[in-house]
Order: C-alpha cells, then structure tokens, then sequence
C-alpha cells in the first residue's frame, strides 16, 4: 500500500550511476526525476538497473518507475571540483578550521581580499562567524589564527571520500549496493 509521500511519481527519484556502475556524483547525490529518467529509458541512453514498485502510464503504456539506471556512455569525471560554498565546507568538513565549531559557518581569506588575496581553493577556509569576524581583514600572523589544515584544492575523489560521512537524508534500499555510506534504513 503507498502512503501520500510515495503516492505520487515526484517521491520517486532516480539514482544514476555511469557505465562503471558508479554514482555520478555524491554531493550533490546524482538523481534525476521520474520524467527524466522515463525520457532517458525512451532514449535509449540509460539501463535500468533497478525499479520501484510504482507504475506510470499513458492510453498506450504503463512501466514500473526506475530507481536505479546506468549511462550506456561513460561519462569520464573531472578531476577536480568547481569552487562552490559546498564544496568548500565539504573539504573542511563542515567545521570551522580555527575553532572547530559546526555552527554559522562561513568563509574566510587567509590573505583578505583588502589585501590581494583571492577567493580560491588555496586561499580559502570554513570558519565559524565568530572566528571570521575576530580573525577580520587580519593576516594570519597579525590576528596569529592558524587554520588546523591549510586550504588546498582538493580532488573530487577526496570530496567523495569526505562525503560519505554526511548521507542524506533519503535513500532508497535500491540504491545501497552502489553508494558507500555506513547506514541502516529503517524498514
């Protein structure tokens, strides 16, 4: 029996995995809606690897909703991540590196940007809003705040690695056999 959170198609995401059969990305975690895997399976451009019980259908055509599907094109990753916020803290493990607080997170220069610096991977740390406003426009050595790892640009690899300490909050027991998180789903 489908509860009203599983009634509708919109609760039923698909996860995507390349033609390694691994994930795309993990953060954020690669799915796509019902409509566009339905397109994709139409396409010819994904295998489905798994299916909910769901089923969708038109005058002409019904099919169980994929829960998993895999590229039939290898789709060769980046090696390195874009700047992003996220990805920042994801590489700082969402603390603060002069505190090591989780809460009110923000970004600091190292080199303040009153003084040259650059809002890059090198040049970059999650702090907390306390540290960031007492550190100010300060150089490390004038404020004598030194992060606990200095910043770097990392790989998507180690953004993946980091990842898998923070699972979201969703995942569907289809999905377990090809993502990497140390969970248990209530049944």
């Amino acid at each position: 029996m489908l509860n009203a959170a599983t009634a509708s198609p919109e609760a039923s995401p698909a996860l995507v995995l390349n033609a390694d059969y691994r994930p795309l990305s993990y953060f954020p975690l690669s799915l796509w809606n019902w409509r566009d895997s339905v397109k994709a399976v139409f396409l010819d451009r994904v295998n489905i690897v798994s299916e909910y019980d769901r089923v969708v259908h038109s005058p002409s055509f019904e099919m169980q909703l994929p829960s998993v599907v895999a590229l039939k094109s290898y789709v060769k990753p980046a090696l390195y991540p874009a700047f992003t916020r996220f990805n920042l803290f994801l590489r700082d493990h969402f603390i603060c590196q002069y505190c090591g607080d989780a809460d009110e997170l923000t970004f600091d220069h190292l080199v303040p940007r009153s003084h040259g610096g650059m809002t890059r991977w090198d040049n970059v740390v999650a702090a907390c809003a306390r540290c960031n406003l007492k550190k100010g426009g300060k150089l490390p050595r004038e404020s004598r705040m030194w992060p606990s790892q200095m910043p770097y640009r990392p790989t998507v690899h180690e953004l993946h690695r980091n990842g898998r300490a923070f699972p979201p909050n969703y995942l569907h027991q289809s999905w377990l056999d090809y993502l990497y998180w140390d969970i248990e789903l209530e049944e």
